[in-house]
């Protein structure tokens, strides 16, 4: 996709997403009732559906620098204001001043709406969900999956893990959910224990409430809320073909990032379990000196770091891929899309000039220009938002990273599907 043609398009093309006519709207009753938008995206051929959608009120490039002075207190410079049509972004969704219970009960509400629509998306009932694996930067309780899981009438006996590696933490689930050589987590054998059971995976970003209280500008104009779940049967809708897990510590605090989860400090990824079927993934963060949820070194230090590190995962994991492609006798299949973390544009449009450079080249759509950066749900929006176009026997490429830094990167095939 060519410069031109992406800034074409957000001049003038791309609604609000709550104007999308496939978007089911509604108001939770919370703080005086906030908006929330879902819509359901399913693809029969291959056996696969979810949902995504946002909350809050939408802001415009336009209107979003008052809304940031008014959360720091001042007011904002032309020298402040991002282009933020350069970095793909042309909405994003935020929340008002509310209590920490309102909070609560927001993103509780907005989680277990979105659990049961993914499930539904696949002709699930929630009872039969086996397993939920959701990715969360900040996550509003340290018990969160379980209370959406509880809400949406997921069993108490489904696998809950929750994974908290920043903007990776829902290709993290899905690796966790797909590929048995992750070896055993705390004991379990993820992968193996899901094989052929009704999966759901995704990402559920509250960041408006997590940098509510932060000064860093840049980060105040670039993330906001998001949400992504998709349903997959491991082994039958979609299997691992090959892939790769990698951190690699941010030790020049490029993105800085507070911990609200529990962390050891003494290990890059804890794994713990608060109970018998609560597994948790803590990713270890620079964070910041100042206190605050978030500080960044502005948006071009962040292609710097993503791109070095995320260039070679994505090398390897493709040279892996080739590789398997012959031992299967398949040396001409390739890449039908690459599912890539949508941080913003420039990082991805140079990301893959330099796997162009290495004889690397697949489609990486740009398609999330409604929402901003909502860190871990973007994967799993941007693929439901292919998920039409996609057909049995394509191979896909997840490339998930995000602040600390982890990189997870896997190749999966979506067998011949079947209506779920």
């Amino acid at each position: 996709m060519s410069n031109n043609y992406i800034m074409d398009q957000l001049a003038g093309a791309i609604p609000s997403f709550f104007k999308r006519p496939q978007v089911h709207q509604d108001i939770i009753q919370v703080a005086g009732g906030i908006p929330f938008g879902v819509e359901r995206v399913s693809n029969k051929t291959v056996g696969i559906g979810g949902a995504y959608g946002t909350w809050g009120k939408s802001y415009d490039n336009l209107s979003l620098p008052d809304f940031v002075a008014k959360r720091i207190g001042s007011p904002m410079s032309d020298s402040d204001i991002i282009n933020l049509s350069e970095l793909g972004f042309i909405n994003r969704h935020h929340i008002g001043d509310m209590s920490d219970q309102e909070h609560l009960e927001l993103e509780i509400e907005v989680g277990s709406r979105l659990l049961k629509e993914a499930a539904q998306a696949n002709d699930w009932d929630p009872n039969e969900v086996d397993a939920v694996l959701i990715g969360m930067s900040g996550p509003v309780s340290d018990d969160y999956v379980e209370q959406i899981c509880e809400r949406a009438g997921i069993p108490s006996g489904a696998l809950k893990v929750s994974i908290h590696k920043a903007c990776d933490g829902s290709v993290g689930g899905l690796h966790l959910a797909l590929n048995p050589a992750l070896g055993n987590v705390s004991k379990v054998n993820i992968a193996e224990k899901l094989y052929n059971k009704k999966v759901l995976v995704g990402g559920i970003e509250g960041l408006s409430r997590f940098i509510r209280r932060v000064h860093d500008k840049n980060a105040l104009q670039i993330f906001g809320n998001g949400a992504g779940v998709i349903g997959v049967i491991p082994g039958k809708t979609m299997k691992f073909l090959v892939g790769k897990t990698h951190e690699a510590y941010d030790g020049e605090g490029v993105l800085t990032m507070r911990m609200q989860y529990p962390h050891s400090g003494e290990s890059l990824v804890d794994i713990t379990t608060p109970d018998e079927v609560h597994i948790r993934v803590s990713g270890l963060m620079h964070e910041p000196a100042n206190g605050e949820a978030i500080e960044m070194a502005g948006p071009m230090g962040m292609v710097k770091l993503f791109v070095r590190n995320g260039v070679k995962v994505v090398n390897d994991v493709y040279q892996a891929y080739q590789n398997l492609m012959e031992q299967m006798e398949m040396p001409d299949k390739s890449i039908a899309v690459a599912i890539v973390h949508h941080a913003n544009y420039k990082i991805n449009k140079l990301k893959a000039k330099h796997l162009k450079k290495l004889g690397i080249n697949f489609p990486m759509p740009w398609l999330l220009s409604e929402f901003g950066n909502v860190s871990a749900a973007s994967n799993m929006i941007a693929f439901l938002r292919q998920l039409p176009k996609l057909k049995p026997g394509d191979h896909i490429l997840f490339d998930g990273f995000g602040a600390g830094t982890y990189y997870d990167v896997l190749a999966v095939s979506l067998p011949a599907g079947q209506a779920t």
